[in-house]
């Protein structure tokens, strides 16, 4: 082990603000996939085990060397495998000099199908609305908003209806809504396809965000617990997938072409990431299925949503365990929420996870470290450079604009942008410079130039605001 080693792993699903260069801790979890780099000798080692692995995997380096870890449990309990042979893991490792080619050369070797979108760019009206007080005429006046801004170029955006339509929208103040997912809000959404239609009538392709595994109601089979006021289904199931699966082939029938899926990670295991460490599945999660590893059971949930989507359809997992996921999905949010009500929430997650997970952009699927917020709670001058730098990545860029917001110099930088994005970003996209030293680089690698981005407030950081709620409290009463 060099004596200067700086060492990075991934996440088990998404990064919180954290993902960093650090030094050797030997009992440091790293998920999926580690790089060891050697500064004074320009070199960069990594390995990783192939993605859909049959385990959940993670790498743990000390002075001695590398050690792999697999946990074959299914939910807490040991898995019953009976005669069935389980291929656990597939390992694989990359010798190379620069860190951020090196990391992109072990995503490529780590997965070899990757379904990536097209240029991927929209509206989305969560970090304005956050679920609350909004119809189907606003969403279309989103969508006609979005239009306008793109003009004719030829790639069109997506218009995407997130949080809030389905029947009780946001009730009872939980973070988000369950099933069922037959029917919208009767006033504000009583006809999802109507819904859609004018959505695409505005030039706009429709699409829409959904939580398969939370259900309002006690399920006759499939039910794994009670939780947040609902049913968290247990993918294990079958009566599940068959559920689920009946939910997206409704929503494309609809006529929406992008389904975000959001929560199954947090449903099925029992936890978000950042308390997972080398036990990513809670313990008293207990499980229909015991002959299948958790990680199997994900796989397979992820396609049956990838094949009910249809071959033309665009699946975006947010809290999806990424790499299980990558080759069924087409996009994936890499990141937890950026914030429309603070800016230091955005600064530390939304430009940590694009500078740690961009090599895994197409090579893993399309990168997306979510929205870019225009509130009036958030400064525009540092929302913009967020927004500068992902229409530049040629990641997934969708914004959350309020209309009270919109004036002739914003909807100038959103134009801007939201145009660079449709092509593709810049030639080549974007590369951290400093990452090495810091968990939201300031220097980027942009095409054949190198752009400082200003992002800390006049302040400094504030870690009350970097660790506050990404949603606002619901209204009381």
């Amino acid at each position: 082990m060099p004596a200067d080693a700086l060492i990075l792993g991934d996440e088990w699903e998404r990064t919180y603000g954290d993902t960093c260069w650090q030094p050797l801790r030997a009992e440091a979890v790293h998920p999926w996939m580690v790089l060891i780099h050697s500064p004074s000798a320009a070199t960069t080692w990594g390995a990783g085990v192939d993605v859909r692995a049959g385990s959940f995997a993670f790498w743990t380096v000390d002075d001695d060397g590398v050690s792999l870890w697999l946990d074959l449990r299914a939910g807490s309990g040991p898995v019953e495998l009976g005669d069935r042979e389980l291929t656990a893991a597939v390992v694989r490792w990359v010798s190379g000099g620069e860190p951020f080619a090196t990391q992109g050369e072990l995503a490529s070797a780590l997965c070899r199908d990757p379904r990536p979108s097209g240029p991927l760019v929209g509206a989305n009206n969560w970090y304005y609305a956050y679920g609350r007080g909004f119809d189907a005429d606003a969403v279309v006046r989103d969508a006609r908003t979005v239009a306008e801004l793109v003009g004719d170029h030829l790639v069109r955006p997506f218009g995407v209806v997130d949080d809030g339509w389905s029947l009780d929208g946001t009730a009872d103040g939980l973070p988000a809504s369950g099933g069922p997912w037959d029917v919208g809000r009767p006033v504000e959404f009583p006809d999802m396809a109507e819904v859609a239609a004018r959505i695409a009538a505005e030039g706009v392709r429709p699409g829409i965000w959904f939580r398969p595994l939370q259900h309002r109601w006690e399920p006759e089979a499939g039910g794994l617990r009670p939780w947040e006021g609902g049913w968290a289904l247990d993918p294990s199931h079958p009566a599940t997938l068959e559920r689920v699966a009946d939910d997206v082939r409704r929503i494309r029938a609809w006529g929406f072409e992008l389904i975000k899926h959001d929560f199954s990670t947090f449903e099925a295991l029992g936890q978000w990431g950042p308390t997972m460490g080398p036990r990513p599945i809670a313990d008293g999660v207990h499980v229909h299925d015991r002959t299948r590893t958790t990680a199997e059971v994900l796989v397979d949930f992820y396609r049956a949503i990838r094949e009910a989507a249809g071959d033309d359809g665009v699946v975006l997992g947010c809290n999806v365990v990424g790499h299980l996921a990558a080759g069924l999905v087409e996009a994936q949010r890499t990141g937890d929420d950026t914030s429309g009500l603070v800016w230091e929430r955005t600064r530390r997650v939304g430009v940590n996870t694009l500078a740690f997970r961009a090599a895994q952009h197409r090579r893993f699927f399309t990168v997306d470290a979510d929205c870019v917020p225009s509130t009036p709670g958030t400064d525009w001058a540092k929302n913009r450079q967020f927004l500068d730098l992902i229409a530049r990545s040629g990641t997934a860029l969708f914004v959350s604009v309020d209309p009270a917001t919109r004036t002739d110099a914003v909807d100038a930088d959103l134009s801007a942008a939201l145009r660079l994005a449709l092509d593709g970003g810049v030639p080549g996209g974007v590369e951290p410079l400093d990452w090495l030293h810091t968990s939201t680089p300031l220097l980027w690698r942009s095409g054949g130039e190198t752009v400082r981005y200003a992002w800390m407030a006049d302040e400094g950081s504030d870690p009350f605001d970097a660790t506050g709620d990404a949603a606002p409290p619901p209204p009381e009463g």
